[in-house]
């Protein structure tokens, strides 16, 4: 059966380069055991760094569109690189800094040759790569559906908190291996990040009816820094388990923040 890749991305040439070499390897695999030709498919939303330049040098079908949303974005790219296979295969949806190690793309290589009819899609474990190193501990596990039969799985979720889930009632497998996950260089750069997913998330969260109040934003964070150092053990990961709890007690007081004052807005606009 054939296998496509479908990745979103603007501006992103930092990282996007070793996603597009692991998916073409991963390609490589899948076609060495057999499997269909597939191919890479980008939506992206208006780069203007080399982003597109790299993905031209991949050889990957570009689609643009402006930035929808998460949830939509990453249903568009779902659509096009499932339009493409036909309706037959596998799409693996992967964001433009999430490169699947070696051990990952050889069992989607295995899973994808053996296709088991049963099966709709699979998860995959993914992990902060920083400074040369997993974090084992921060934010794990942190399973990720990501491969999935065109026509049965879907993107849903509120953003920013994008999530796929299968729409047939199939059976969702796990697959061994990690998806790298290189979302930052340094927990300064990720406070940066969290500002913009706090208030996408107030936003959200707002329009969807929740309110937030003074004792969730005096209570959250603490729960959010307790839950990452005790029950996850990030301490293990040594000072980067500690600031990652910090910079999750960080977004969580910052949504919050955002949704205080979202509520609080003037009903009329000022004059």
């Amino acid at each position: 059966m054939p296998l496509s890749v479908a990745i979103v991305c603007k501006n992103n040439q930092a990282t996007i380069g070793r996603v597009l070499d692991s998916a073409g390897l991963l390609l490589g695999a899948a076609q060495a055991r057999g499997c269909g030709g597939g191919e890479i498919v980008a939506v992206d939303s208006g780069s203007t760094d080399s982003t597109l330049d790299l993905l031209r040098h991949a050889g990957a079908r570009i689609v643009s569109s402006p930035w929808l949303g998460h949830v939509r974005t990453k249903q568009l790219a779902l659509e096009e690189a499932s339009t493409g296979l036909g309706g037959k295969g596998w799409v693996l949806c992967l964001d433009s800094d999430e490169p699947p190690d070696e051990r990952l793309r050889d069992d989607i290589a295995r899973f994808v040759s053996a296709d088991d009819p049963a099966v709709s899609g699979c998860r995959m474990n993914r992990k902060i790569w920083y400074r040369g190193r997993y974090l084992e501990h921060a934010w794990q596990p942190e399973w990720r559906l990501r491969l999935v039969r065109p026509g049965r799985a879907h993107w849903t979720g509120a953003d920013p908190h994008d999530r796929m889930e299968v729409t047939d009632g199939g059976r969702v497998l796990d697959l061994s291996g990690t998806l790298r996950h290189d979302s930052f260089e340094t927990f300064v750069e990720h406070l940066g990040k969290q500002v913009g997913h706090a208030r996408v998330s107030a936003a959200s969260l707002v329009s969807a009816g929740q309110r937030s109040g003074y004792w969730r934003l005096a209570t959250s964070p603490l729960g959010a820094f307790f839950k990452q150092v005790v029950l996850k053990g990030a301490w293990r990961d040594g000072y980067a388990g500690w600031l990652a709890a910090g910079s999750t007690a960080a977004g969580a007081i910052m949504k919050h923040m955002a949704m205080i004052e979202l509520q609080r807005a003037p009903k009329e606009p000022r004059p």
